[in-house]
């Protein structure tokens, strides 16, 4: 099974801003990762107009459309009631990947490291240690008893996931 692990956070935190930070490091550090980001907006990665979306909205329940540099599966889920994450790490081509990082699903029961940023309008007595928390990344010391990590130093929080991945 191939390591899966969550950054989660309230919104304005920071979490698309490190990954965008922590996806090269990681790269740099020989690692491949993959990415799920949840969002709650209703969202659509094709153009009114193109092809693909005016035969999509015609009532294909799946659509890919791929070029030399890469393909996109999109697929219709207007019956299901929920996000299923497990799914969707299982539609990703793992013989590519070492990691996959997810950007959301803070209630899903998989390893995931929180962040917490001193002015995002929170205490840190609000966090939500569970047993799938592996460490905490902050811009300020917390008393926690799971790793505090640097928020702002991405190669410590790097470093950090390339020794859990590889446990």
């Amino acid at each position: 099974m191939i390591p899966l692990l969550a950054i989660a956070a309230w919104s304005g935190t920071g979490k698309t801003t490190l990954l965008r930070k922590l996806i090269p490091a990681l790269c740099a550090a020989g690692i491949r990762p993959g990415l799920i980001k949840h969002t709650h907006h209703d969202m659509d990665v094709d153009k009114p107009g193109k092809d693909s979306y005016e035969l999509r909205k015609a009532g294909a329940a799946q659509t890919l459309v791929a070029s030399q540099q890469r393909w996109a599966l999109m697929t219709e889920t207007p019956e299901e009631p929920e996000l299923n994450l497990a799914y969707l790490v299982s539609r990703m081509d793992h013989a590519t990947l070492d990691l996959v990082l997810v950007e959301g699903f803070k209630h899903e029961a998989v390893s995931k490291i929180l962040l917490f940023r001193s002015d995002a309008g929170h205490d840190f007595s609000e966090l939500t240690l569970d047993e799938h928390v592996i460490a905490v990344a902050s811009d300020v010391v917390l008393p926690l008893e799971v790793p505090v990590l640097d928020l702002n130093d991405v190669d410590v929080i790097a470093k950090f996931i390339v020794e859990w991945s590889a446990i």
